[in-house]
């Protein structure tokens, strides 16, 4: 806890658990969306590489329980629908992660949020992307590669994985476990990415690993409501979330 503290007070700490257990809520009901919640929260009162350590574990075990709601093998059978998105996605993230120190952010976050507002706008207001199957390899290389490059800058990945999902039609259940197995192993692979780039150290760590069960409780609570929805609900609320964290992108970009 003495390297906790020495990175915030007491009050600060349990503003950060208040935050993690939003976060998780959010993310039980829609399956994303909780890296938003926590490093908008955080970035309020702490710097924004310790806002970033403090939501890389948490992440990491919450995707990791969606990814596995329904077992191992059905885990395994998303993991071979969605394997270019996994490949270029990791790579992407892999080297973008070590731009974190130098590379500003504003720019990017503008280019990933104004795409995202204006494509969750359309589909709320009944236009429907569609994606013909034939096309689905050249788009999940594209997008998986723009998901990855982001993601490990800012350690948000979900909007273009979202708008994806939701432009190929899928399920609910399904939907939902895609997106653990996607976000669980690119939280795999930031987790070893900001071990390397110095994000995750000795200060930051136990206070990333303090956020988990706040954060899992929320996600725990989030599931009894996802599963009282059907799939229409569970799409308007996936984009009207979607529509929003794009709206927080482009502010974090402007200002």
């Amino acid at each position: 806890m003495d390297s906790i503290f020495a990175l915030m007070s007491p009050t600060l700490l349990i503003a950060a658990l208040g935050i993690a257990f939003l976060g998780g809520l959010v993310k039980g009901v829609v399956g994303f969306a909780m890296p938003m919640v926590v490093i908008s929260g955080l970035s309020g009162f702490l710097p924004p590489d310790v806002a970033l350590a403090g939501l890389i574990l948490p992440t990491l075990v919450a995707n990791g329980g969606q990814a596995l709601r329904q077992g191992v093998g059905a885990a395994l059978r998303s993991i071979q629908s969605v394997w270019r998105f996994l490949v270029f996605g990791l790579v992407a993230l892999l080297l973008s992660a070590q731009l974190v120190a130098v590379l500003p952010t504003d720019a990017l976050f503008l280019m990933m949020g104004v795409p995202v507002v204006l494509f969750a706008a359309f589909q709320l207001a009944g236009w429907r992307l569609h994606i013909a199957p034939a096309l689905r390899h050249r788009w999940e290389a594209g997008i998986g590669t723009f998901a990855g490059f982001i993601g490990g800058i800012s350690g948000i990945w979900g909007p273009p994985t979202v708008a994806y999902l939701t432009a190929i039609n899928t399920p609910k259940v399904d939907q939902m476990r895609v997106m653990g197995v996607i976000y669980g192993l690119g939280a795999v692979a930031l987790t070893a990415a900001h071990l390397q780039s110095g994000v995750l150290n000795a200060r930051t760590v136990p206070f990333s690993a303090i956020m988990i069960a706040p954060a899992f409780a929320g996600m725990a609570l989030g599931w009894l409501v996802h599963d009282k929805i059907d799939q229409q609900a569970f799409r308007k609320a996936t984009l009207a979330i979607l529509f929003l964290a794009g709206l927080n992108l482009i502010r974090r970009g402007l200002f």
